[in-house]
Parts: structure tokens; sequence; C-alpha cells
């Protein structure tokens, strides 16, 4: 089969005006469809914008698709302030999005932020995460990124705007980074979204070479790290590319990171039970950041079906909050948001993809305990690169 036409959303309003020029017709043409395609309407093809002549319309419609996902289905929890969607792509390729609303406080304004997805699927394989069980299949198209919040716009209620983009959903951001630089600056743009940078967030489990990059084009979004373990024997296990990049190496770059843009470095723990979550762990962690412009996240652990472990128990989580503190770095415990319905990274798509067979999933479990309990040990795992990552 041919491949679909591009996604309208991946275009600039500069590409957008080329193109209607090159048919002979006026700039603000590109500015017209710029603001239908971004204005969170219900329109599904150009031929519903009574501002286009319509051959000129059908013409747009025949280059370009007016969104490259379909939303599968949408699940609500925590009374509505929680929302994940399984987006189908036009290959059949699923991917997630979570919209998380956060009421506003006496000291804080209402936010809505939006989780989305840079690939369909994830070669990173962390054995906690949903994603990593359901393997790579490919890159997201810029357009395939930013319609994951074109349909998240559609779904605001009235007085409502997103605050916050973060880039923690499915796939490893700095794997298919040349997308996710075009889909910021996008999000930026003022004729498009018109969100601040810094209300922008781009996380990586630790792909060295793409933290370099973005250091020397000095963005001034957020950079976060997905750490889970300041050892490297049990971050070998947690985060399979600690192989290829060591703790150390990635918290060396991000340190870089800080010192060029200014900017804090945000440290995301998953926090497991009887796995990364001693005081050892805490002291490691905080040796590793001790006087580094970071802020630490933890996180209790989403259930996964296919893994032995659970949640740290929250007073586990405190002590090491409390010792992580104590070494001057800030901390922060986050609730998980939309646990009922897997609105952890990859669940729902995991879900979809259909369970795994019961043998397979014991063997992945024993295999997992025999791991992390060698890693305890402090052992280094023997076990090669993830297929995609050694770059």
């Amino acid at each position: 089969m041919a491949d679909p036409p591009p996604g309208l959303s991946g275009l600039s309003t500069a590409e957008l005006t080329t193109w209607f020029e090159a048919r002979g017709e006026p700039a603000y043409r590109a500015r017209q469809v710029v603001t239908a395609l971004w204005s969170g309407g219900t329109s599904t093809h150009a031929g519903d914008l009574t501002t286009l002549p319509r051959p000129l319309a059908a013409a747009l419609d025949e280059a370009f698709r007016w969104t490259t996902v379909a939303d599968e289905a949408v699940i609500a929890s925590d009374g509505g302030q929680t929302e994940k969607t399984l987006h189908r792509l036009s290959d059949g390729a699923a991917i997630e999005s979570v919209l998380m609303r956060y009421p506003a406080t006496s000291g804080r304004r209402a936010r809505h932020t939006l989780c989305i997805s840079s690939q369909a699927g994830c070669a990173v394989g962390c054995p906690f995460c949903a994603t990593g069980e359901l393997g790579f299949e490919r890159d997201l198209t810029t357009a395939e990124i930013l319609d994951q919040v074109r349909s998240a716009i559609g779904r605001l209620h009235p007085g409502e705007r997103l605050t916050n983009i973060v880039f923690m959903g499915m796939g490893e951001p700095l794997l298919n980074l040349d997308r996710v630089l075009e889909s910021v600056a996008a999000l930026n743009d003022s004729d498009r979204l018109g969100l601040g940078a810094r209300h922008i967030t781009v996380s990586t489990s630790g792909v060295v070479p793409g933290i370099r990059r973005l250091t020397a084009l000095g963005p001034q979004f957020t950079l976060a790290i997905s750490i889970h373990a300041g050892r490297d024997a049990l971050r070998d296990v947690l985060v399979p590319l600690n192989r290829r990049w060591p703790v150390a190496e990635v918290a060396a770059a991000a340190r870089d990171h800080a010192r060029k843009t200014g900017r804090r470095v945000s440290y995301e723990v998953t926090m497991i039970g009887g796995v990364n979550d001693t005081d050892a762990d805490a002291d490691a962690l905080a040796n590793l950041l001790r006087g580094d412009l970071a802020h630490v996240n933890l996180i209790p652990m989403n259930p996964v079906a296919h893994t032995p472990w659970n949640a740290s128990p929250m007073p586990v989580i405190e002590r090491f909050a409390s010792r992580i503190r104590a070494a001057g770095i800030p901390v922060t415990i986050r609730r998980n948001r939309g646990v009922e319905i897997g609105a952890a990274c990859g669940q729902l798509a995991a879900e979809r993809a259909g369970a795994p067979a019961a043998p397979a999933v014991a063997w992945r479990r024993q295999r997992l305990e025999a791991a992390s309990a060698r890693a305890l040990r402090g052992e280094r795992s023997d076990e090669p690169v993830p297929v995609g990552v050694e770059a």
C-alpha cells in the first residue's frame, strides 16, 4: 500500500504558506488552516472549513491528512481528572497519551498536563514498564506526536487549556530526537499551541549523545532523566541501556546540561518495593547528584502484570526522600494517577495487544527475580545492550 499523505499539523505556517502560494493563493490561507487545526474544533478534514473555497479544500485534503491519529478508546478515572487515550495510527500501531487535570488550590492555579508518546513501542525495555513488554515498532512522525496534543485539546472542558506537555509516554524521546525537537518548536510556536518552553518536559532514560546534543542547542524546556537507580548493577536491570551509558556518564551529561542552560534537571525514580528503595539506594543517588542543579521525583510503581514487583510502601518512600533531602537535594513524592485504568506508560496498548501466555509471564518473572537478586549483590549484568540503543 502507498504511504498515507503527511499530517497537516507537522507543517509550519511558513511551509503551508509555500504550498498555498504555489497554487496562487494568498498567505492568509495558511493562517486560516493553522488556526482551525489548533482551535480544538470538530473538523475532520479541510472540507469542513467554510473559509476555504471547495476546490482548494479538496486539494488540501488530497495532499494532507487533517489528523494522523484515530482515538480508539478514551478512558477516565479519578472522577474525570485523568483521561487515558489509546490512539490508532494509519499502519495499525497503537500509542497512548494521558491528560491529567489538577484543580486550583489556594496557592496554585489549575493545571492541565498532557503526557504524550514519541515512538510506537520502545527499544529500551525497562522491565517495570508495560511499553517495554511491547517492544519497538517505529518512530512517530512530527504530526503523529502533535496530533496527540490536538486530540486532547478537543476534549478539554470550556475554559480549560493545556498548561504543561511532558514527553513521558511510550518510547524514548532522544532516540527520535529530530521529530521531538520539531514537535517542541511547534508547541512553542505562537501560531499553533503557543506553550512556553518552560512548560514542556522531555524525558530520557539516559541516551547520552542525545543529552549532549540538547546541551549544544541550549533549549529552555525541562530535561528529565528516568534514573531509577544510582548503582550500575541495579540500573543495568531496571534501565537496560545503562549497559551502554552507565549512570555516572548519564549524570555527568545532565550536569553539563544544567550548567549550560541554567535549567534544573528532573530525575525520576519509580519506587519498587524491596528492589531500589533501600537506604543504600537513597545514599547512592544522593552521592551521584550532590551539588547538582537537580530535583528528584519519587513515583510509586504502577503494577505491571509481567513483573514480580509492586510499589514501595509510602513509609519506605518517605524515608528514602528524607535521605535525599539530607544531601541538600529537593525531592517530591508523586501521587499515582489513573491506576485503575492502567494509566502508566503502555498499559492500555499492552492490554489491547493481548496478554502473553502464562508460561512466558512466569519465565519473565523468574528471570527478573534472579537478575534483581544478582544486582542487589552488586553483580553487573552480562546481557547485551538492547537492539536499537547501541549507537
